[in-house]
């Protein structure tokens, strides 16, 4: 079954770019390993990534994206969910092949959500007003990748 890609909102656009970047993260894991390649490198990635663009999308779409609809809705309850999990796992030092392995299981997942359910509800309840404000308070910047390791190619 072939899906029909959503029209975004412009004020929502800047997000789904982001949410690509962390769907190449996702994708870089795994080209990662079917290269054989040291955990270790790709967690210093992985980590990069999180600090540098994760955690800042994360908190953008929990203060201004996410109370558009109401606390008590199932599916902010579930990203919210999905975000404390992801936190949680970027932070795991264990075992970090099976640590990467969920990482790139469950940020794939959750931006797949965001884009294909939640997003879209967001969209269809956010007044002009809020949109708007989305517009003036996120700016998107130009994605800088780390390149000094590319352990993907």
């Amino acid at each position: 079954m072939h899906r029909k890609p959503q029209k975004r909102h412009k004020a929502l656009q800047p997000l789904s770019r982001e949410h690509h970047h962390g769907l190449l993260l996702s994708w870089k894991i795994r080209a990662g390993f079917s290269k054989n390649i040291e955990p270790k490198r790709i967690k210093v990635y992985a980590d990069w990534f999180f600090k540098t663009h994760l955690i800042p999308h994360f908190e953008m779409e929990e203060a201004h994206i996410f109370t558009i609809l109401n606390e008590d809705n199932n599916l902010i309850k579930r990203a919210l969910a999905d975000h404390r999990r992801l936190k949680r796992l970027f932070t795991e030092h264990d075992d970090e092949t099976k640590t990467l392995s969920k990482i790139e299981e469950e940020l794939d997942k959750h931006i797949r959500f965001e884009e294909r359910v939640l997003f879209p509800e967001i969209q269809k309840v956010a007044t002009e007003n809020q949109l708007a404000l989305i517009e003036e308070i996120h700016e998107e910047g130009n994605f800088i990748d780390k390149i000094d390791d590319e352990f993907w190619r």
